[in-house]
């Protein structure tokens, strides 16, 4: 509710921003894009309603984009060199998918999160080490000190090869935190984070790395907010060379959740020929 409160205060003066940081106006756009799913239902529903009075008002093409294919397509602004076929891995607060990018509107899930996002799960355990919201960022400082070896976290396995759990790992670090306090213990929480760090990174890079190598690409793609923390992205780099693949990750601004993203992606859904009409809506959840 505050979130989208928020939104609506500030939805026309970002947009009035971005033109003027642009240097251009209201008219030298081609299309009107939004995200409309998925994601806080309310946000969203801000976003949507003001991008379909802005197209009806401008006469222009409106076009509607899933958050993770905009995720994914932080990488061409970043990398205008990268065409599809590839693989991605999208890990976020919301979201962790294994995703094979066959064309730059075709996309196939081949491996996802079974309970918490790999984001979600750094989040809570922030907030149980007393870091502030968002956690990743101050685990990721804290983890530079730290010991990753110190705490042994558990490291959940799926059934499908290609799935992630955090749910435990979550729960692991919750429940170490409770059990020293009620021993009057105290917690390193450097190493903590360093070990939890260590243990969403021994998830996330084996298994990418597996399923482009089963499934025969050459090229491995790394975006979301999660893909903004330095040991993942190292442990990333280090894994790519080994196996002899080609890393691409997005620069750390456009890791978290961005406007130009979305704009991004939908160049490509323009070209694709998506239009939305009035009659667009907002969901919370939306398979990719």
């Amino acid at each position: 509710e505050i979130a989208s409160r928020r939104h609506c205060e500030f939805i026309s003066a970002t947009v009035k921003k971005a033109l003027l940081d642009a240097g251009k106006t209201i008219d030298d756009v081609d299309a009107v894009a939004v995200t409309f799913a998925p994601g806080l239902i309310g946000a969203l529903l801000v976003g949507v309603n003001f991008a379909k009075g802005l197209a009806l008002s401008l006469d222009k093409p409106l076009i509607p984009v899933h958050h993770i294919r905009g995720h994914i397509a932080a990488n061409y602004l970043a990398h205008p060199e990268l065409e599809p076929p590839y693989l991605c891995l999208v890990a976020s607060g919301s979201h962790s998918h294994i995703v094979k990018v066959n064309d730059w509107t075709e996309f196939e899930t081949i491996g996802q999160t079974v309970d918490d996002a790999a984001g979600e799960a750094f989040d809570k355990a922030a907030r149980a080490m007393g870091y502030p919201y968002p956690g990743g960022v101050h685990i990721d400082k804290a983890a530079q000190t730290g010991d990753r070896k110190k705490y042994q976290l558990p490291h959940p396995h799926t059934a499908n090869p290609y799935d992630f759990s955090f749910s435990g790992l979550k729960t692991a670090v919750i429940n170490l935190i409770h059990n020293a306090r009620q021993k009057g213990e105290e917690i390193d929480r450097a190493s903590l984070a360093a070990s939890f760090t260590k243990a969403v990174s021994d998830s996330l890079v084996p298994r990418a790395m597996q399923a482009a190598k089963e499934l025969g690409h050459d090229k491995i793609v790394v975006a979301g907010g999660v893909a903004a923390n330095s040991r993942i992205r190292a442990d990333f780099k280090a894994a790519a060379e080994k196996n002899g693949l080609k890393l691409y990750i997005p620069p750390l601004k456009l890791c978290g959740d961005n406007g130009a993203m979305v704009g991004a992606q939908a160049y490509y859904e323009y070209l694709a020929g998506v239009r939305a009409g009035s009659d667009l809506n907002a969901y919370a959840t939306m398979e990719l």
